[in-house]
């Protein structure tokens, strides 16, 4: 049985069109449902082009409202791809090691409350890191606390911009985001991994 996954974005959907592109019939898993909390979120057109099942869960949206939405697909893990807002706890305890997000910094540096998007190539730059990069991490209460499962660097250029350094850390994104979820269809678990797994 392939490892059901739902996909969880508010964006135009770049990691999950890169996952979904880089999923194969041996890979063990099959995305079954995209969730976006934004009707006009990108993203959700993304899934239709790939005849993946839509949901808008909105931003006020009860526990007991994502967990019928994710048990009427039969969601076995849960993805947060550019996904910007917080996760009912009821949720994150039912799907507890089955829950992954993928952040834009080398965790533990730049995360938390309002760390997402060009705020944290800013936070990067205005720091003076001589590298940044991209972390998958397990799902927890707090912003970007969970366990680091695997993460992926960059430099950072003596002239980047926060638009340049997105770039190039959203293109590691792209690598790292479907890595984690074959490494955890293996198991049916968020599990650390590498890039080369």
């Amino acid at each position: 049985m392939p490892l059901r996954v739902a996909v969880c974005i508010s964006g135009r959907g770049s990691n999950l069109e890169a996952l979904l592109r880089s999923l194969g019939p041996t890979d063990g898993v099959s995305v079954v449902l995209v969730i976006s909390n934004r009707a006009d979120a990108g993203g959700l057109a993304v899934a239709r082009d790939h005849d993946v099942p839509t949901a808008v869960v909105a931003n006020t949206a009860t526990a007991d409202d994502w967990l019928r939405v994710l048990e009427a697909h039969r969601v076995d893990f849960v993805v947060l791809a550019g996904f910007l807002r917080k996760v009912p706890a009821e949720v994150i305890a039912q799907y507890r090691g089955r829950l992954i997000n993928v952040h834009p910094a080398l965790l533990p540096d730049h995360g938390g409350p309002g760390m997402y998007g060009l705020n944290v190539h800013r936070a990067v730059l205005a720091r003076g890191d001589l590298e940044s990069g991209a972390t998958v991490h397990g799902v927890t209460e707090q912003y970007d606390d969970g366990p680091i499962l695997g993460q992926a660097r960059v430099p950072v250029r003596p002239d980047d911009t926060p638009e340049a350094l997105a770039a190039r850390v959203l293109a590691v994104e792209h690598r790292l985001l479907p890595a984690a979820v074959r490494a955890a269809a293996r198991t049916g678990r968020a599990v650390p991994f590498t890039l080369n797994d």
